[in-house]
């Protein structure tokens, strides 16, 4: 197999529209040339001039005037330019950008598991909603997500919503808030059962009930009837399965996405927020999206850290922009820790695996949570 360079003359080297191609040396009717990519070819033949056509398909006698390389010695890109624009343009910058207008009800910005629940509970209610978010939905870091959803169903033994409560409560070292942990168990297993209804996946007992495995800090009655399951899953991909399950239910609702749109700013007037700013990561271009509601869910920052069990897009832009906009950011020391996890590398090993009977050891293969806590061992919060 042999090469073409196609090239732009001298001339055409300010052009604006390059295309790159790659050329097979076969017979060809219009001049020896056969495109590997004839849409490329269509393209070019769209926009560009007499001789961007000729350099194409040859000259009229079907016989290729351009020089031909063996595979191994021709240059790795080729580009075809597609006349010349005024050279004088090029020393003159914009100052300004155009800026698209949007206007909605409700914007939310992201589309993990929160982000795609928000937004089609507001089209439920009658609200034209928008939703932003710099990744295809299903990219969304709530993917990763492994060992489960806390819910007091008691499908495994007895169970209690005020357990968890307390268990919750006693885990945050009775720091966190209690009216939102209160509220948070409570509603837990209504939120589970609507994912179920959903279509969500869970693994099952051999009755038929989802399946509950056993969870770092969980206990029943108190913490005085020993360790609870209470942690729902989908074997170990459970965040897959979710974030699925909830973008499949968003497609029947009428809300509009922008995938792979950049949020930079909230619109803040007279200490209010009437919307967001956001750039259009495919052709960069500015898009401002009013509305009377902004929903931010843009996830963590754990990549703040050097070694963190977060994808590189969890980079808090949500905060930073509450942050850049003069509002208050709430509890920001409150990182999550996960015990389990390939240092440096960032890869989560899930807490699932100690809950199916994993245990640590150190170096010496000694079980030493056993010293720390006796009761429950591996499975002890912090």
């Amino acid at each position: 197999m042999s090469w073409v360079q196609v090239a732009p003359n001298e001339e055409s080297l300010d052009s604006g529209f390059h295309l790159l191609l790659l050329f097979n040396k076969t017979k060809h009717k219009k001049g020896g040339l056969e495109p590997f990519n004839m849409a490329a070819v269509r393209l070019a033949q769209h926009f560009g001039n007499a001789v961007s056509r000729k350099v194409l398909f040859g000259n009229p006698h079907g016989s290729s005037t351009l020089p031909i390389w063996s595979a191994s010695s021709c240059p790795r890109n080729y580009h075809l330019s597609s006349g010349s624009r005024d050279k004088s343009s090029t020393t003159t910058m914009a100052k300004g950008y155009p800026v698209i207008d949007h206007t909605f009800d409700a914007v939310v910005v992201g589309a993990g598991g929160a982000g795609l629940r928000a937004a089609f509970g507001l089209v439920e209610e009658g609200f034209k909603t928008a939703v932003i978010t710099k990744l295809f939905p299903t990219r969304s870091h709530t993917v990763a997500a492994q060992g489960g959803i806390n819910a007091a169903l008691g499908n495994m033994e007895e169970d209690n919503w005020k357990w968890h409560m307390y268990d919750t409560v006693k885990g945050s070292d009775w720091l966190g808030d209690q009216d939102a942990i209160h509220y948070m168990t409570r509603e837990a297993p209504k939120a589970v059962v609507e994912l179920e209804n959903y279509g969500m996946p869970f693994s099952r007992t051999d009755d038929g009930k989802i399946y509950q495995r056993a969870f770092g800090g969980q206990s029943l009655k108190y913490g005085k009837g020993g360790q609870a399951h209470r942690c729902c899953c989908v074997a170990d991909r459970t965040g897959h399965s979710l974030l699925h399950t909830l973008y499949g239910q968003s497609l029947k609702y009428d809300c509009q996405y922008f995938v792979e749109y950049f949020a930079l700013d909230l619109l803040m007037e007279g200490g209010e927020c009437r919307g967001v700013i956001a750039l259009c990561l495919e052709d960069g271009t500015i898009h401002r999206f009013r509305a009377k509601n902004t929903v931010l869910a843009t996830g963590g920052y754990g990549r703040a850290y050097f070694s963190c069990t977060s994808a590189h897009t969890c980079t808090g832009d949500g905060t930073a922009m509450v942050s850049r906009a003069g509002l208050p950011n709430q509890d920001l020391e409150f990182v999550q820790f996960h015990p389990t996890g390939i240092y440096g590398a960032g890869c989560l090993i899930t807490e699932g695996c100690r809950g199916e009977g994993g245990f640590l050891i150190n170096g010496q293969g000694e079980r030493f949570m056993e010293r720390y806590a006796p009761n429950a061992k591996d499975l002890a919060s912090r």
